[in-house]
């Protein structure tokens, strides 16, 4: 058996699938193959119980947050820091800092809305439309060297040369189209803290066994539900 030929190709294979399997059970694989596969249904068809994925349009509630990075206001944001670090002749791109952070919002689907139980475990996959750089000849921006103070990070390294560095976001604006996933029930809204005007909105949570899963990727946002009468879930 010829052992010099066979080692190779094991060896190739093995980073092949390895690399499958890095991609499949990625962050946005995970969420994206929940939503896409997720029953959906209107806010208004929801019972208490229903556990299905609703589509909608971010609405604020009260003061928006600000993106660190972008300065944009959102009801909720995802920053990922990477710092490039070589190692002999390979190089790879080492997460420094990941954040995401959400404030008061409601999906709104026509007259309904749903609201995110905020006790919840989450999931999400936020599309990062912005991105930045830093390194060789590219100083960080004072707006991205003050993120990295905030999170005990500098662009530089010891002998003052600037890391190679990139920093993506991601947030969900107002009136963009989102989806999110989990088990529903109905409230008035002022139990959850909403404005009374509100009347009865959809809360969703997580259960024992699955978070909600919640994305502004286009791909989840797809629904197949068109032509179903709209049925007044709130009143069941």
């Amino acid at each position: 058996m010829n052992t010099e030929f066979l080692f190779p190709v094991a060896f190739g294979l093995i980073i092949t699938v390895a690399i499958v399997l890095r991609f499949y059970f990625s962050r946005k694989a995970v969420v994206k193959r929940k939503l896409k596969k997720a029953a959906d249904m209107k806010i208004s068809a929801f019972q208490s119980g229903d556990i299905a994925k609703v589509v909608g349009n971010v609405e604020f509630v009260g003061e928006p947050l600000i993106a660190p990075l972008s300065g944009r206001r959102c009801a909720y944001y995802y920053v990922l820091v990477e710092q490039l670090e070589s190692s002999g002749k390979s190089s790879h791109w080492a997460k420094k800092i990941e954040e995401e952070v959400g404030g008061t919002f409601v999906i709104r689907d026509g007259r309904y809305r749903a609201h995110i139980n905020s006790d919840s475990t989450l999931k999400t996959y936020i599309v990062q439309d912005e991105e930045y750089e830093s390194g060789y000849h590219n100083d960080a921006t004072e707006t991205l060297e003050n993120y990295l103070r905030a999170h005990d990070m500098e662009s530089e390294n010891v002998l003052g040369f600037n890391k190679k560095l990139r920093y993506k976001e991601g947030v969900l604006e107002e009136g963009e189209c989102m989806a999110a996933m989990g088990r529903g029930e109905w409230k008035n809204a002022r139990e959850v803290n909403l404005p009374d005007s509100f009347g009865k909105i959809l809360v969703l949570s997580s259960t024992d066994e699955e978070p909600i899963y919640l994305s502004d990727d286009p791909d989840t946002v797809e629904i197949t539900y068109n032509g179903l009468p709209e049925v007044d879930g709130a009143m069941k």
